[in-house]
């Protein structure tokens, strides 16, 4: 298996979701990145299991509780989480952002 790296900006995504459902109901921030996690593991295990997206290399996993998008590229040595978008906001604003 492939190892996982998370855009730094993805990551901030992720942590801005957390705090939001976690101000929102106790314990729900924690039940989002429990979802995301097991997302991630799904990702891991076979890396062809998200939708191709419409530019080439991208796939997206559809986070199931949550309206959230895992988007991930597939490289040589890794696969790359590029962004966890919101899904009902600012489409493919992260199309630019390059593996660190």
């Amino acid at each position: 298996m492939k190892f996982i790296v998370i855009h730094t900006e993805a990551r901030k995504e992720l942590d801005g979701a957390i705090a939001y459902y976690e101000a929102q109901n106790l314990g729900l921030g924690l039940n989002l990145l429990t979802e995301v996690e097991e997302a991630l593991r799904k990702i891991r295990q076979n890396p062809e299991v998200g939708t191709p997206h419409k530019i080439e290399g991208v796939r997206r996993f559809v986070i199931q509780r949550f309206p959230y998008l895992i988007f991930y590229a597939e490289l040589e040595e890794l696969i790359w989480i590029i962004a966890i978008a919101h899904g009902k906001r600012k489409p493919d604003y992260w199309k630019t952002r390059q593996i660190e």
